[in-house]
């Protein structure tokens, strides 16, 4: 596959971005620390909870600018075209990508898209899992994107490429499997208060709170709790070495034992890709 110099992205409010080293040489590199860089939360032109991160724009002669966008589960993008084309490279988690007539077709880690230019298309999140993607934009006379419609819930649920049957969107949560025939109102609770309402809340992506409960059991050496968690960070864009970390970094807050044991459970749950 041949990737022209063109590259566009969906974002079209990239700016020219912090700049944290500058130079009076024309010449020199540039280096736009990730601190020094707000995360903002996209609107407008998307549906759900979406941030850009580390945005760039190259000066001229250079038309290309970019950035990592963060897409919560069930947000995407509208409907939309960019004048040269757009690649994306996804980070984290799992998404979709549509062209218009097309079916839908799932991303994950690691995969790289190209979108031809001129070519209607949407992306974003999985229903039930984030995604995160890098990508890069190359303006044609001052523009990178003209916007449409807003992608319905009938479009983004729509089967799979591939798939017999539509996306369900309203998979049980795991409380039902394990305690909901010995415990139904306990089971209600944690779906409809904790994973309801709290897990939903804006104001923390569940990329963080994924790191906060998985750092807490660890603390409480819970490892049935952590095993479960473990899967769901994974699924909400934490990666494997993020996590090895995090468990490395508590053993000294949280003691040598609790990290031992949390690492065994971590290794067995990595080992089930």
């Amino acid at each position: 596959m041949r990737f022209p110099a063109a590259i566009a992205i969906s974002v079209c409010i990239f700016s020219s971005g912090a700049k944290s080293q500058t130079s009076d040489d024309p010449g020199a590199i540039r280096i736009t620390r990730s601190a020094a860089q707000p995360s903002p939360a996209a609107t407008g032109h998307f549906t759900g909870a979406v941030r850009i991160d580390s945005s760039f724009q190259a000066t001229a002669p250079s038309r290309l600018s970019g950035a990592r966008v963060t897409f919560e589960p069930g947000a995407r993008t509208a409907w939309h075209t960019h004048p040269l084309g757009q690649l994306l490279i996804v980070t984290a988690g799992t998404g979709r990508v549509q062209r218009w007539g097309d079916a839908v077709d799932e991303i994950l880690q690691g995969d790289v898209v190209w979108i031809p230019a001129g070519q209607k298309h949407w992306h974003g999140a999985a229903p039930n899992t984030s995604m995160a993607h890098i990508g890069i934009v190359e303006a044609l006379d001052g523009k990178t994107v003209d916007w449409m419609e807003k992608v319905s819930d009938a479009q983004y649920t729509a089967s799979l490429r591939g798939a017999t049957v539509p996306v369900n969107t309203q998979q049980p949560r795991p409380s039902q499997a394990a305690i909901g025939d010995f415990a139904p109102k306990l089971a209600e609770l944690t779906d409809n208060v904790l994973y309801g309402d709290i897990w939903e809340r804006p104001e923390l992506a569940k990329r963080d709170r994924s790191l906060i409960t998985v750092a807490a059991l660890i603390a409480l050496n819970r490892p049935d709790q952590l095993r479960s968690h473990l899967r769901i960070a994974r699924q909400n864009g934490v990666s494997q070495e993020e996590l090895i970390e995090t468990i490395t970094h508590l053993a000294f807050y949280t003691g040598w034992p609790n990290a031992v044991s949390a690492i065994g459970v971590a290794r067995e749950v990595f080992e089930q890709k």
